[in-house]
């Protein structure tokens, strides 16, 4: 699949939220949309992010947008995690990793000399028309939120 470019079309998709119900992403059609995928719930960089998205999420919602934080994990670890830090955004189980894939953050990582398959933490800013604004790549967690808040403002 070829990799996704600022001025792409986005990816549809469907997944479940930590609540149980569907969400298909262009059911969010003429909305900006902040998606975020992230490797596991509850851990330090994730937590980090995702906490940081809830501290700017009045700011977020004040340029008219929605956010959505995507992870393999499956609907009751992103339920629990949603809860413990009280994120107002939906978060979404990727248990198959399809979603991730399509957007291309599906990816070869290692870690103390082992090889494995995760998510490559990514942000994607999506226009009204569905297609991806910003992409940021290998993000790094400390002051994102604001970054996203700042592009937003451009787009």
């Amino acid at each position: 699949m070829a990799e996704l470019k600022e001025g792409s079309q986005a990816p549809d998709f469907t997944l479940f939220t930590g609540s149980g119900e569907k969400l298909q992403l262009s059911s969010l059609a003429g909305r900006k949309v902040v998606l975020y995928f992230y490797p596991k719930a509850d851990t330090p960089g994730c937590t980090k992010e995702a906490c940081g998205f809830r501290d700017e999420f009045a700011a977020i919602e004040g340029h008219a947008a929605v956010v959505l934080g995507v992870s393999p994990d499956p609907v009751d670890r992103v339920a629990r995690f949603k809860a413990k830090y009280g994120l107002p955004f939906p978060l979404l189980a990727d248990e198959n990793h399809l979603a991730a894939e399509k957007y291309g953050v599906w990816v070869e990582k290692s870690m103390y000399g082992k090889s494995y398959m995760g998510v490559e933490r990514t942000t994607f800013i999506l226009a009204p028309g569905g297609k991806i604004a910003r992409i940021f790549r290998k993000v790094k967690v400390e002051g994102h939120a604001a970054e996203v808040l700042a592009a937003l403002a451009a787009t």
